[in-house]
């Protein structure tokens, strides 16, 4: 259930003034910017400035000398169409390695036996514990020649992390390879774990947030919760090529949209000027900017604005233009 006071807008992020804003221009939609600004003791260059974050944001549409608001139902669906033209075709292999998942945990497809001459069980299996999974993930590990690609969305918490960065030093020193994505917050809530990992030989990129754990080993293992998520059991590890190379290119996918965070000596941080860039352009508002972080959002209004002076640009559009420009994004 929603909050008391909580609107469609500022349920999408948006303040509570921009919310007042829309909820004043609905009526108005369609007409004339002179006859708008007039109702509300405005100049029309002044009621357009103060529109534009709903124009960046689509809800308000200049046509003409006139002004078309969207509805609610258009709002929604328009945020909904970002969102998902955002996510891409990552989005579109999770959706398919959720469906993948769901057919391997069946228990009549991990069945040993089964009675249709024309089809086999996929390889795999589903751990449930109880046991050690810290060594039967090893195991998998030291089994296999193939580098490691992982999702940490909250592993670094875990009393067993001191263990892992041991075996995956002792897995790169053995000449494979080892890549990792972590959600950005892990710059401000666990940088020493993370600079261990570096220090290891691990490869790290950050994106705003990751929806699950994953391990993929080489072309022969691939370990997710079952369902995806952050549980440590029950695990799925699949062994059935083509569900692992699915993962595989899922994994890729997301690390070329992931960003390297820089090195300050040893410390792990990230570029917050692209990251804020990056972010703008998907359409994210600020109170989604400051949860990714894990910051304030005064923290997100000032470096934004920061970032709009050393543009020298007067909107958010114009920022990211001039950005592009630079080749900053």
């Amino acid at each position: 259930m929603a909050a008391a006071g909580t609107t469609l807008l500022t349920a999408l992020g948006y303040s509570t003034e921009l919310d007042q804003l829309y909820t004043r221009l609905r009526p108005q939609s369609g007409r004339e910017i002179a006859r708008i600004a007039a109702a509300m003791l405005r100049t029309p260059e002044e009621l357009l400035s103060e529109v534009e974050p709903l124009v960046e944001g689509g809800i308000v549409r200049l046509r003409g000398d006139r002004l078309d608001v969207a509805t609610p139902i258009e709002t929604l669906r328009r945020e909904v169409e970002v969102q998902a033209a955002y996510a891409g075709r990552a989005q579109r292999l999770l959706g398919g390695v959720g469906r993948a998942i769901e057919v391997l945990a069946d228990e009549r497809q991990l069945a040993s036996g089964h009675d249709d001459p024309l089809t086999e069980s996929v390889r795999g299996e589903v751990w449930v514990g109880p046991g050690d999974v810290f060594e039967r993930v090893r195991s998998a590990m030291l089994a296999s020649d193939g580098d490691l690609m992982w999702l940490r969305p909250d592993q670094w918490r875990d009393r067993r992390e001191a263990r892992m960065v041991e075996l995956v030093a002792e897995i790169i020193a053995g000449g494979r390879g080892s890549r990792a994505i972590y959600p950005v917050r892990v710059l401000h809530d666990a940088p020493d774990q993370l600079a261990a990992r570096l220090r290891a030989g691990e490869q790290v990129r950050v994106l705003p947030e990751l929806p699950t754990r994953l391990l993929v080993i080489g072309d022969s293992h691939a370990v997710v919760p079952e369902p995806l998520g952050l549980a440590d059991l029950p695990l799925t590890v699949v062994q059935q090529s083509g569900l692992v190379a699915a993962m595989r290119l899922w994994f890729e996918e997301l690390w070329g949209r992931a960003a390297v965070p820089l090195l300050d000596g040893d410390e792990p941080r990230l570029d917050l000027r692209r990251f804020l860039l990056e972010q703008l352009a998907a359409g994210a508002h600020d109170e989604q900017i400051a949860r990714k972080l894990g910051i304030s959002l005064r923290t997100v209004r000032r470096r934004v604005a920061d970032l709009m002076t050393e543009l020298g640009a007067d909107s958010r559009f114009q920022a990211g233009v001039e950005a592009a420009r630079r080749g900053w994004v």
